[in-house]
């Protein structure tokens, strides 16, 4: 895929209610996106799909719903205020601003340790002749410290005494829970906490659509276990995301990587991280991320809270630190990758180009159109359609346009099946049926309509 691909997906989305830019009457946001009433549709069936994966499915697992705005010793004790960072350089030409290490990567292939100083990385800039990717100069500011929080202020008084700032993350969140989840519920190891929510980072470069943006929403899920099984949950939370993405999502193989993180590019929680990289238009880049954080988080917070965060293992009765399991993605990400890997430009037999998305049953927004033939029957058609949505079964009701146009409109936002009511339906109680992806068309008797979606779908 390319950026040609990309435009023309980013386009249908905005064309067919999925994707909007923000503020778009007063000249757009840079990089800042909503999502429309088919978009809408589609995140909320991928976040569902998940949390019943993740959180009603899973055994010892519950949910968690934490604060956007957490005390400023959080992200301190987590390290985010000392290191979560970007080493930010200015072209003294053309005034642009990027990302030093991302520089390097892009030109040269070299990989920025995370620990690097910033003498080290103008060395790397100067020896390699690193250019401007704008103007194709090299004459660079030196580097600076850019901090990828959002601040703000608590209260009424601006300074520093009452700063703030917006997570960047949801698993902090989790951590700092810990001991009120697992003591409430009286949860034994090795359980996990789930959490769907919103995080903010102040990205330098964000782009490619709605892969990175300074607000998104993330699917977190922290695997709390004992240290000697970290290995084996972890692999075993590797083959839960295979299943999710090729059996749920119904994800192309094709499409999909997995990226090792060597020994000494891991960050500095990490004892262990895979990638899964989805062939984005812009190239493969991270979907999903596993990583075994170890005891890094639930030690500082114990350090620094000087709170009694542990387990008593029933076995030993020792005091523990759990060892942390986290596979972490981001609802965008998974938004976007979805729409690329089921999007098609089908080209008929008459030479007509059919747009389609072929979204599983679970995730189309609309599982159910039905399209009365001619106005004269939209009363019947609608009294259908209303039996259909008082089922819980989302669905859509159109009248406008020929049969084969609403068809195309249908297919291009991902309905799964069309149901025409003509005349002959108000004689023999019947309907036509029609499959989005086949476009085979079956003649069934209303009342037989629940039984045959129940069939005909691939849950």
């Amino acid at each position: 895929m390319d950026k040609l691909i990309q435009d023309k997906i980013v386009n249908h989305l905005k064309t067919y209610g999925f994707v909007f830019p923000s503020s778009e009457i007063y000249g757009g946001m840079a990089n800042a996106w909503d999502y429309g009433p088919v978009g809408v549709l589609l995140k909320q069936n991928i976040k569902k799909l998940w949390w019943d994966e993740y959180v009603t499915m899973q055994p010892n697992s519950i949910g968690l719903d934490s604060s956007i705005i957490l005390n400023p010793t959080v992200w301190k004790a987590s390290g985010h205020l000392s290191k979560f960072s970007d080493p930010l350089i200015d072209c003294k030409e053309c005034h642009n601003r990027f990302r030093a290490d991302e520089l390097i990567e892009k030109q040269t292939g070299i990989k920025i340790n995370e620990t690097a100083t910033f003498k080290e990385i103008e060395e790397v800039i100067t020896k390699n002749k690193i250019k401007c990717p704008i103007c194709g100069k090299n004459n660079w500011t030196s580097i600076r410290n850019f901090n990828l929080m959002f601040k703000t202020y608590q209260g009424v008084i601006e300074d520093g005494s009452h700063e703030v700032y917006l997570r960047p993350e949801t698993a902090q969140g989790i951590f700092i829970n810990f001991m009120n989840a697992q003591r409430s519920n009286r949860m034994k190891l090795p359980f996990c906490i789930c959490q769907i929510g919103k995080a903010f980072r102040n990205e330098i470069t964000p782009g490619n659509f709605i892969f990175r943006t300074r607000e998104f929403e993330q699917m977190e899920c922290e695997y709390f276990t004992f240290p000697n099984q970290s290995e084996k949950i972890f692999n075993e939370q590797l083959e839960k995301i295979k299943d999710f993405i090729f059996n749920k999502m119904k994800f192309n193989e094709k499409n999909i990587k997995f990226f090792k993180h060597p020994k000494e590019d891991l960050s500095h929680y990490s004892k262990n991280t895979i990638d899964v990289q989805y062939n984005y238009p812009h190239g493969f880049a991270e979907l999903w991320g596993l990583a075994n954080r170890g005891d890094f988080d639930l030690t500082c917070h114990k350090q620094y809270s000087k709170s009694n965060i542990w387990y008593i293992d029933e076995n030993t009765n020792q005091k523990i630190i759990p060892h942390i399991i986290e596979p972490s993605v981001g609802v965008e990400r998974l938004f976007y990758a979805i729409c690329c890997d089921k999007f098609e430009e089908e080209k008929l037999e008459n030479n007509e180009i059919r747009t389609i998305f072929h979204f599983p049953y679970e995730l189309s927004p609309y599982k159910v159109a039905v399209l009365p033939l001619v106005n004269k029957l939209n009363e019947n058609a609608y009294e259908i359609y209303k039996t259909i949505i008082n089922k819980k079964i989302s669905a859509t009701f159109d009248t406008s346009g020929s049969i084969g146009k609403r068809y195309r409109r249908q297919d291009a936002i991902g309905t799964y099946f069309c149901i025409t009511i003509d005349y002959d339906s108000l004689k023999d109680d019947s309907i036509t049926i029609r499959n989005r992806d086949t476009m085979k068309q079956e003649r069934i008797k209303i009342n037989d309509l629940f039984k045959y979606l129940e069939k005909n779908t691939n849950k």
